[in-house]
């Protein structure tokens, strides 16, 4: 909660700025939209980058160097280049995005590639965060709540489905009540979406069928 705090706090504070210095010549109300738009892009950004690994950040961050350098270096021939002085300009502006985002693309994908502990004693310390895993049960799933924590980024780990919570959550979407129908289809649809977002990892697993009771009183307390 603290965070959605600071950064509606933020977003709002960038528009106010905005509404008050009218950068680039536009009217009040305007500006203030184009502030609260390039905060929220950068909140949305702030959430990506959390969501990297180590290695992805650490490529990304060298990527995105390797370019603007070589940026720097194709804006010195276009300088000496016969072109008027906007199209310069706009060319040296283009090849400048062009090679950053270009460096941090390439530099985040092959970011797995990289060795932390060949970068000095600080990564060769570290060693990887255990996550555990988060085992939910039908109950949960039904709530929907988790979904929404998950895709705000407060729950780290893998969420662990066991096989016959799912099975439950088809007998209830297919019960002759209506209010268990519903409460079903609810249950499947947020374990569908949960799925689909690349963020949230989740896992069925067959074998904690075994463990039905356990598994129960461990979801209902997440």
């Amino acid at each position: 909660m603290d965070l959605i705090l600071i950064r509606l706090l933020f977003v709002a504070l960038l528009a106010a700025v905005c509404f008050f210095l009218r950068p680039f010549g536009l009217s009040e109300w305007v500006s203030a939209a184009v502030g609260a738009v390039a905060a929220s892009a950068v909140i949305v950004f702030e959430l990506r980058v959390r969501a990297l690994s180590l290695k992805r950040l650490i490529g990304a961050v060298a990527g995105s160097v390797l370019g603007i350098f070589g940026a720097a270096l194709f804006c010195l021939v276009l300088r000496s280049a016969p072109l008027g002085g906007s199209t310069s300009a706009v060319l040296q502006i283009f090849v400048l995005l062009l090679m950053t985002y270009v460096g941090l693309l390439v530099g985040a994908s092959k970011g797995d590639l990289l060795n932390p502990a060949a970068l000095g004693s600080i990564f060769a310390t570290e060693r990887p965060t255990r996550r555990s895993a988060k085992v939910l049960d039908t109950s949960v799933i039904i709530d929907g709540r988790i979904a929404d924590i998950a895709e705000a980024g407060f729950v780290d780990g893998m969420m662990v489905v066991p096989e016959f919570v799912l099975r439950e959550l088809q007998t209830v979407a297919d019960s002759t009540d209506s209010s268990k129908r519903q409460r079903g289809r609810r249950g499947l649809d947020m374990l569908q979406r949960m799925q689909s977002n690349d963020n949230i990892r989740v896992q069925i697993v067959p074998e904690a069928a075994r463990t039905g009771q356990e598994v129960g009183s461990q979801g209902r307390h997440q």
